[in-house]
């Protein structure tokens, strides 16, 4: 395990360090992350939020605020609009929630004048290797994209393809899934996954490959194909990309991963102008530091388009 984000964090190294700026950053779960990224090189952070909450939060990590950029702001709130808005000018080139409410978090990202908004659409991507699949994996949406439309998935496969080449995978595979793989009137998620194949077969959604429907077990299994005599699918148990009908599909799959395997995973909000790291209070360390890399390794894709 770790092989695959262990060239991740390679990939990192081998670029000028990106900064990272950090909303309401007394939280010790994220100055935890903050400090173990600074320490193994994959990114800087300048740390907007109360002082003596961050003071006493890094006297028990062992971790000294005079190595890092520091503005104090008490306020949750006002310190989302500061580290928001050292992102939209450039002094920062990722953003992260700190100890804030998410609602807060994503209104300073949608913010008119120092927010990160591009006028696409955002959606949330999931990166993970999990032990026994010889590949990553990348899940969309499983926590922002509530109920997507048709146009909302294509939107949401553009910002995943992005993600996938910035992580050196190009031509994705992108499995449109449902709970079986073939059209059915009666379930309009069907309709929508197949529709989604055509448009990528008459090349209104380039830079990847797009089957379904397609049910988890054959996107993920070859032999799951061969037993259902799909063998000529686009797909054949090889998806890169998991495109889930709805939120509920996706968070269940997320949480069942993370709590039945072995994995290791990173997460952000895509779309926006920046990569945002928007991660649970519940997800570990390595999760955190996981996301701030797979950052790094977007904003650098960014950078040079």
């Amino acid at each position: 395990m770790g092989r695959h984000f262990a060239k991740i964090i390679e990939q990192v190294k081998s670029v000028p360090m990106k900064k990272l700026s950090v909303a309401a950053a007394n939280d010790s779960n994220v100055l935890e992350a903050v400090k173990a990224a600074k320490d193994r090189g994959i990114a800087d952070s300048i740390l907007v939020g109360d002082p003596g909450q961050m003071e006493e939060i890094s006297g028990k990590l062992g971790m000294n605020l005079k190595d890092y950029e520091v503005i104090a702001v008490s306020d949750p709130v006002e310190a989302a609009h500061t580290a928001v808005k050292l992102v939209h000018d450039g002094d920062a080139e990722m953003y992260m929630k700190g100890l804030l409410s998410t609602k807060d978090f994503l209104k300073s990202v949608l913010d008119k004048e120092v927010g990160l908004r591009t006028g696409g659409t955002l959606s949330h991507t999931c990166l993970f290797e999990i032990k026994g699949i010889d590949r990553l994996l990348f899940l969309s949406d499983v926590a922002f994209m509530t109920y997507p439309t048709l146009e909302d998935k294509v939107h949401i496969i553009e910002n995943t393809v992005q993600v996938a080449n910035a992580c050196g995978i190009m031509n994705p595979k992108v499995a449109g899934l449902a709970a079986v793989e073939v059209v059915n009137p009666k379930m309009p998620c069907t309709e929508e996954e197949a529709e989604l194949s055509r448009m990528q077969d008459e090349g209104k959604i380039t830079g990847c490959i797009v089957d379904g429907p397609l049910s988890l077990d054959m996107a993920i299994s070859r032999e799951a194909c061969e037993h259902k005599g799909a063998l000529d699918r686009k797909i054949v148990g090889d998806a890169d990309i998991l495109l889930f009908p709805d939120i509920h599909a996706g968070n269940i799959a997320y949480k069942f991963i993370v709590h039945t395997t072995e994995f290791e995973n990173g997460c952000i909000l895509t779309g926006t102008k920046a990569p945002t790291i928007l991660t649970s209070r519940s997800d570990s360390t390595e999760t955190k530091v996981n996301s701030i890399a797979l950052a790094s390794v977007v904003a650098e894709h960014l950078r040079k388009a």
